[in-house]
């Protein structure tokens, strides 16, 4: 079985982000904060919770704000000195706990999420029998070393995290003209939705194109079930993505209030 440290983690950094253009006009979607840290932190932070360590980030739209913020990541979070005459800095202590190797690949302003997969793969996927996929907008309580050992265990190419959310509006149960109940928020009962946390082999590159237009979720996907290589791994607890302004807040009062359910 393939050690979970030496599984790289893509995550798809390079959309435009419209549907959050409040937050998204000068940044990257995935470097929308969600208290002091961006939400691709707090991604990373879930999967190194269970072993991973190995990032590859495909970057597009504003790329040098991540580019930055890795770059600048040991001075922003330590005490340094910048000694001007030798236009040096000397980092005095390492102030975070962190151990990630990050590789920020730049992977085109226009490609779809599966070009940015298959770009990014073929340079820096190397050696590794499995790889993580998952978008830079969404959080859970998942366990993701246990969707991986399931994984492995099915023998087929490819997991996706199936979660089963509460809908966004309440429900109105009838029996003819009559309400017999009203259901705030009712989950989708047996329903469940793409929860945009991956595991592959690496014979789904053979699935992917590198493509502007190839769509992840699209033919790739589609090709792959139906090939009979796709298996789900049902996560009942948290999950939630950063589509709308209104889903930022409740996070960040997650996240602020102490009752996140993803936190480390």
């Amino acid at each position: 079985m393939e050690a979970i440290e030496n599984a790289p983690v893509f995550i798809l950094c390079g959309g435009m982000g419209t549907r959050l253009k409040e937050e998204t006009e000068f940044r990257p979607k995935p470097m929308v904060p969600v208290g002091s840290h961006p939400m691709l932190w707090h991604i990373m932070r879930s999967y190194r919770k269970f072993g991973f360590r190995r990032f590859v980030l495909c970057l597009g739209f504003k790329s040098e704000v991540i580019k930055e913020y890795f770059l600048n990541y040991s001075a922003l979070n330590s005490d340094f000195t910048v000694n001007l005459a030798a236009n040096g800095v000397t980092v005095h202590s390492v102030d975070h706990d962190l151990d990630w190797e990050v590789t920020l690949a730049y992977t085109g302003e226009t490609a779809m999420t599966g070009a940015r997969v298959a770009r990014a793969a073929a340079k820096y996927l190397g050696d590794a029998a499995q790889f993580a996929v998952t978008y830079g907008d969404g959080l859970t309580d998942a366990d993701l070393a246990e969707e991986y050992r399931f994984h492995l265990s099915h023998g087929k190419i490819g997991t996706v995290l199936g979660v089963n959310p509460p809908s966004r509006f309440g429900r109105i149960v009838l029996r003819e003209d009559a309400v017999v109940r009203f259901e705030e928020k009712p989950d989708f009962g047996g329903e469940w939705i793409n929860g945009g946390y991956f595991f592959f082999g690496r014979k789904f590159l053979d699935y992917l194109s590198t493509d502007d237009g190839c769509v992840l979720e699209r033919e790739p996907l589609v090709r792959l079930a139906r090939d009979g290589q796709l298996h789900i791994f049902r996560h009942r607890g948290f999950w939630e993505c950063m589509d709308t302004q209104r889903e930022r807040e409740h996070l960040e009062a997650l996240w602020k209030g102490g009752k996140a359910p993803w936190a480390v």
